[in-house]
This record gives C-alpha cells, structure tokens and sequence, in this order.
C-alpha cells in the first residue's frame, strides 16, 4: 500500500480549517485515494505541512472518528477504517442474521400470535379524517380522546410519532444543543446509546439498582449540567426491573432545583400491569413523556404519543417538518380505534398474562438448575455472567442467540439480555440449562 506522509496531504488539502480537513480528507477516501486499511501519518505532522495547530488537525480527525471513517488514536496513530459514509446505529445493526435452526432470543420483541388483528382497525383508518392532506396534524382528536383518560398526567400538548425510538431521536435533535451533555440511566436500551453517539453528545451515565435510576448519582451527574436526563418509568427494558413510586419523587426531588428536560421513555407501554407513571405532575413544563404502542398493538402501527408543554411540542413539531411532517392519519385513526375496542382491550391483557408467565417459567427452571434471577417485567431479563464473551459463545455453540450486557452499556459488563416474550415452552429446559452453562466457565454439561 502507498505511503501517505504529510507533506502528500499537504499537497491535497486545500481548505485547512478544520471543516475543511475533515471534508476533503473524507473526499479522497471516498474516491479511493486513499483506501480502506491506509495508515494516517500522525497528527504534528499533518499540523506541521499543513501549518496549522495540532488541535485543528485533532478537531477533524474527531470528525471523521465520530462517523466511523477513521479509527485509531494516540501512540498508533489512526487509519481509514471505511469508504462507507453512511450513519448507521452500531449496536442496533451488530446483530446477526443467525440462520436456521438457531432460537433467535436476541430481540425482544412481542409474539405475533398475540397482537391484535389490524383489518378492522385499518379499515377504520382508511376513512380518518382528513385523510390524504397535506395539512400537518400533531395527532387526530379521536386518538387523543382515546388516550387521556390513561396518561399519568395532564399535559399541555399531544404529539404522534412514528414509534418510540422515532420520538426520542427527532425530540433530542429538536432540543439539544450539539457538543452539551445528556444524562441517561444505566444499562439502557441499546438505541438510545445508538441515538446518543449519532448526536454526537458526551453521554453521562446514572448508576440504577432494582428501583430504577439512583438519585445520588443523578445529583452527581447533573454536577455537570446536562441538557436533558433520559430514563424508562414504570419497567425497564433491558433489566426488567419496576420503578417504583418513592424513586420516581426521588428522582424528581433531584431535578426540582435544576432546568433539565425530563425525558421518560415508557417503550414497553402498558405489557406492564402497573399504572403509567410520569414527574410531568411536577415539571409540565420540561417533561416530555413518550408511550410506544408497538409491543401492545403492533411493530408495523409505527406508532407512539409523546406529551409535553405546548411550546416544546411546537418546537419538536418544527423540526419533524423537515421530514414526514406528520404520522399517517391511518395508522392514527387505526390505533384510536384498537383502544377503543374491548376485544383488542381482552388480547393485551391476555398477552401481558402470557409473557408474565414466560418470564416466570423461565426463571423457576433457573433456580432449579442453580440460578437465581428476578423474573421481573416487560419482555426480558437480564442476568448476570462471568464471562460475556464465554456466554456468548457458549450459547451460540449450543443454537441460542442473545445480546451482550455490553450493548446496554458504556461501562463493564458481565451479564447477558435473554428475550422471553418469544421463549417457547418447550426450549424452556434447553435454554434454562444453556444459560446455566453459558454463566459460569466452571460448570461443565454433565447431560
């Protein structure tokens, strides 16, 4: 491979502002002058041809790291990692396609069988009103009459969304700032981490126990002024643990001294048999509280509600028009319609049932088999490893997928994500014993 030494960069980069740097550099990568694997002559160096200070040379680099351009820093130096500039989420597109044969218990995503059928509901749809207009609406009045009588507080404005993931992303590009910090509980759902690093924001992390996010490392973090705090009320995620009402006013006894938008991210939605819970009783003004209703109703409603003060909402509702604008009106008027129907009322409930008792059965054959977990809520548990890497392969070898702890987490981990609400009954004993193994490298398979 050629040898690109810095005055051959000084010879190529006409612009050498920092912006200007990363531009070009980013050009001659992509045109394959400088191929993928190429070793970066170090930073003084470059400063040095360039005549420009090493911080300049740093800044751009940063750039070109934060896209996944280059990779690499400090004694090494770096090298071009790809010609690929397209964003993508790392952690969310890291999983496999695992083929056939493999019990796929990476995702935790609701069993089709038990959602609710849609023909009814996007019949309904399709005579919304308004239907077919350009006209930007935040979301139809019978939606938002189908949804009050259960939110957790009055709030000031509704906003529909195309799904939970869709809300945080568009609010957080609405409301912060580039380069301030967001605090966030830790381990969180992999997508936020995704959402956050694509923002390109220092992410600081809130230590949780089995109660949800700690309020003295909450006070700690927010030492450091972050623009907004991000965590799940009700049932986290990842963990599977049920914040409680006493943490949730400790939490907000925390954040009454301070301005911080308040970010409550409800993705498992009422698969929970407990009450919404929401700070935005104490904070109207900076709460912004988002249900999915893609685990209850359906991944292909697209669908969550985010609530706030009006002007936040008119704030996130001006950024959206630079994209979709609005959620479609059918698949708005098609939710009112399944939240008005008892029958679609009767197959939730029974689904929360159904994965309750999924979460249970698995845990019961764990304890049986030497390992204690808590069953907890939602649609997965976490539980604790020795090893990740040992886990993981462990289970792979034995035709089990799952995520990492790793992928929830900026910090060390030591625990694998196990989805349940897909677990099927009969691979209850073959996964319970799998994980056994998988857990500790000490034990071995006696059968």
């Amino acid at each position: 491979m050629a040898d690109f030494d810095a005055e051959w960069f000084a010879g190529r980069l006409g612009d050498r502002t920092t912006h200007g740097i990363a531009r070009e550099t980013a050009a001659l990568i992509r045109n394959g002058v400088l191929p993928v694997g190429s070793k970066l002559p170090p930073v003084r160096d470059i400063a040095y041809a360039l005549g420009v200070s090493p911080a300049t040379v740093s800044t751009a680099w940063s750039d070109l790291r934060r896209h996944k351009i280059i990779e690499g820093r400090g004694r090494n130096g770096a090298w071009v990692r790809t010609d690929r500039f397209t964003a993508r989420p790392e952690r969310h597109m890291s999983g496999g396609n695992y083929g056939p044969g493999i019990l796929n218990l990476a995702i935790a995503e609701p069993d089709v069988a038990l959602l609710p059928p849609l023909g009814a509901a996007l019949a309904h749809g399709a005579r919304a009103e308004r239907l077919n207009s350009y006209e930007r609406v935040r979301i139809l009045p019978e939606l938002e009459a189908a949804v009050r009588p259960g939110w957790p507080y009055e709030p000031g404005a509704f906003l529909a969304t195309n799904g939970g993931y869709n809300a945080i992303y568009t609010l957080l590009h609405a409301l912060v700032r580039p380069g301030v910090p967001v605090a966030i509980e830790d381990p969180t759902a992999l997508r936020l981490l995704d959402i956050l690093e694509d923002l390109n924001v220092p992410i600081l992390l809130v230590e949780c126990d089995g109660e949800g996010p700690l309020p003295h490392s909450l006070a700690k973090v927010l030492e450091q002024r972050p623009a907004a705090f991000i965590f799940q009320p009700r049932v986290h995620s990842v963990t599977g643990a049920l914040m409680s009402a006493g943490r949730l006013e400790a939490l907000g006894d925390v954040l009454a001294s301070t301005d911080v938008l308040i970010i409550e991210d409800d993705g498992v939605g009422d698969i929970c048999e407990v009450p919404r819970i929401s700070l935005g009783r104490r904070f109207p003004d900076r709460v912004i509280h988002v249900l999915s209703f893609s685990k209850t109703h359906g991944p292909d409603l697209r669908l969550a509600i985010l609530s706030s003060s009006a002007t936040l909402v008119e704030q996130i509702q001006s950024y959206r028009s630079f994209s979709s604008g609005w959620t479609s009106r059918i698949l708005l008027a098609a939710t009112a319609w399944l939240l008005n129907d008892p029958e679609t009322a009767t197959i939730v409930a029974r689904a929360r049932d159904v994965y309750k008792r999924r979460r249970e059965v698995l845990a019961e054959e764990l304890d049986r088999q030497g390992v204690a977990i808590e069953a907890g809520h939602g649609l997965s548990v976490l539980i604790p490893v020795m090893q990740e890497n040992y886990a993981m392969v462990t289970l792979a070898a034995r035709g089990i997928a799952v995520h990492a702890g790793a992928k929830f987490s900026l910090g060390t981990t030591n625990s694998i994500r196990v989805a349940t609400s897909i677990l099927p009954q009969e691979k209850v004993a073959h996964v319970a014993r799998s994980i056994v193994l998988a857990a500790d490298p000490a034990r071995t398979d006696k059968g």
